[in-house]
């Protein structure tokens, strides 16, 4: 043990020396210094490699920004979803073991899968999932806002996930796409996705560091703690983020010493020392075009971009004349870019704790800028100036009332009509409560607060310690809700998606708890018009209606003296109570309200 910690410190040291002898970074931290002072990022940490030989390894700033604990090379960060590119070459190793062909559906692996339409179902091959070309958008809310650690379950909701295009139409990022596949690789091996990377990558790679749970982050040593900046620029802390079943998609954590590994094997075809890791063939495929992110020519402000492709797992851009393929990733707290330039044989690798942070692009394109000897940017002082016009842009415009607030509209229900639970299948569920005359829901685990914006629509706003972030008061997600025919609150919907229509979450009243004594006063025949129309209990304490002609019908009470139809949509019943006695029943339909009076015995 003390060998290998040993080691690993070894590396570190020779990769510090080498930086100071190789002439190419003469400067390069200036630079690197300069980035993180213009986007006041708390720290990040680079390596960068050549061939089989890390050139270059450092932290900058602070792992612990309010503790001043420094970020080195070996500090963990969340890579986010530069992930991916670990979920799809587990299943080139599959295919080069002739388990699966990329060719095939995922069906065939997955037997309980099914997406939205029948053209999905029977053309969607595994190869598509890989270079995000299924015709699904993102619809990252059915994970971010309603994680589960049960992948299968998270799978299901494929199945209601409404397309935007056809199968290989068009590309479009898709987080779902990469869970899929690690169930692929779950199914065909019999071991989890977690259990697969860390055998087929962490091992042979000697990423002795590198985490495939939060927990990783959450218990280990020397590890990063995420931030981002407020609407002032002030740093803030940011709790750690569960991908939870989403793993696949983007739950790594690693440093930049284990990533420098992981870089070596794929600029070597594959092979790290004498082990062949990833399969040659499927390097090769992998950072090769499959699918054209965006056409169109070189534009002014980056006319040394000159293609934007997707592999598997993988962007693909040209750089300044060179061939990168590269991918981000972004969680709370974190920002991650891992670049590969194969014909050069180099590879560089940014991690940083500031949520959204440009720092990674920044530090990569002045990485290359030396390694690749090409003329060099002023990317720091071209991101600050920048910068610098965006914040006078936004200070101009920050008196502006942009939020499309109707003034003086009121809601068309009591607060009480808008609770009960409310569920997507594709999305999921959520319970929305009155407390102290305000509306709430939990998503996520997190309280949030629903604030009346305009008519029936409604801002979710943060809450926490007994108060709501009214800083995001107009610009906070909106949902508006929906009322049917007999005048109920039947649907809330929210733009989750933008690709789609409004996500719809169909309402289900709260039902009340009511014993058999309380039922016994509607107990009894009423007379609708000429029709006998009763009302009993059965199974100890359920209240039934009984029509003519009709099936009996179950009712569940939702208030006093109301009830809804257990299996009919949009009617409801009401008993009218007159100096103390039950000697009405509403019935409240869709076509109309009829009234049945009860007879007396």
């Amino acid at each position: 043990m003390k060998i290998r910690f040993l080691f690993a410190a070894l590396i570190t040291f020779l990769s510090f020396t080498t930086a100071q002898t190789d002439k190419r970074l003469k400067g390069i931290e200036k630079e690197f210094n300069s980035v993180l002072e213009s986007t006041k990022a708390p720290g990040f940490a680079v390596a960068i490699v050549e061939g089989d030989k890390i050139i270059y390894a450092k932290g900058f700033g602070y792992a612990d920004y309010e503790n001043k604990v420094p970020a080195d090379a070996n500090t963990l960060f969340a890579i986010g979803s530069s992930t991916k590119a670990f979920t799809s070459a587990l299943l080139g190793i599959l295919q080069e073991d002739e388990k699966l062909s990329l060719d095939d559906s995922p069906l065939k692996y997955v037997p309980d899968l099914r997406f939205y339409n029948d053209e999905m179902n029977n053309n969607i091959i595994i190869k598509d999932l890989m270079r995000h070309s299924t015709g699904l958008p993102r619809h990252d809310g059915a994970w971010y806002f309603f994680p589960s650690h049960d992948k299968d379950s998270l799978v299901a909701r494929m199945q209601y996930h409404e397309p935007f295009t056809g199968v290989r139409q068009q590309w479009y990022y898709n987080n779902f796409a990469f869970l899929l596949q690690g169930v692929i690789t779950e199914r065909i091996t019999g071991e989890s996705w977690e259990k697969n990377i860390e055998d087929k990558f962490f091992k042979p790679l000697g990423m002795n560091r590198s985490k495939t749970m939060i927990d990783g982050m959450k218990n280990g040593t020397n590890t990063a703690i995420g931030y981002r900046l407020d609407d002032d620029r002030n740093i803030k802390k940011m709790d750690y983020y569960d991908i939870a079943g989403m793993s696949p998609a983007g739950s790594i954590n690693s440093s930049v010493t284990d990533m420098s590994k992981w870089m070596m094997a794929w600029i070597n075809k594959g092979k790290y020392g004498d082990t062949q890791v990833i399969p040659e063939a499927y390097v090769k495929e992998a950072m090769s075009s499959q699918m054209v992110v965006s056409g169109g020519f070189p534009s002014d402000e980056m006319p040394d971009v000159q293609f934007s492709n997707y592999g598997y797992g993988w962007f693909l851009h040209s750089y300044k004349g060179h061939y990168m393929v590269e991918h981000g990733g972004n969680i709370d707290g974190f920002s991650a870019n891992v670049a590969l330039y194969p014909t050069d044989s180099l590879g560089i690798v940014v991690l940083s704790n500031q949520n959204g942070s440009a720092v990674p692009k920044l530090i990569r394109n002045i990485a290359a800028d030396h390694m690749l000897g090409v003329n060099k940017t002023e990317w720091a002082k071209q991101h600050k100036e920048e910068l610098e016009k965006a914040l006078k842009a936004m200070k101009e415009t920050e008196d502006l009332d942009d939020s499309g607030n109707v003034k003086g509209t009121k809601p068309s229900h009591t607060k009480m009509d808008y609770t009960g639970t409310y569920e997507n299948k594709g999305y999921g569920k959520f319970d929305i409560v009155v407390e102290n005359d305000s509306l709430f829901a939990t998503l996520d685990g997190e309280k949030v607060y629903i604030h009346h914006h305009h008519y029936d629509t409604f801002e979710l706003i943060d809450y926490a310690e007994g108060k709501a972030d009214t800083t995001q008061i107009g610009n906070a997600l909106k949902v508006t809700f929906t009322t049917n025919t007999t005048g109920d609150i039947d649907f809330l919907k929210a733009d989750l998606e933008p690709m789609t229509d409004a996500i719809a979450f169909k309402r289900t009243p709260n039902t009340l708890d009511v014993d058999a004594k309380t039922l016994e006063q509607y107990v009894g025949s009423y007379d609708l018009m000429g029709t006998e129309v009763k009302a009993y209990i059965k199974d100890e304490n359920v209240l039934y209606v009984f029509v003519p002609g009709q099936p009996e019908y179950e009712l569940i009470p939702t208030a006093l003296h109301k009830f809804n139809f257990k299996v009919l949509e949009g009617f409801k019943i009401e008993f009218v109570e007159t100096d103390g006695k039950i000697d009405q029943i509403k019935f409240i339909q869709p076509n109309g309200t009829f009234v049945a009076k009860k007879k007396v015995d």
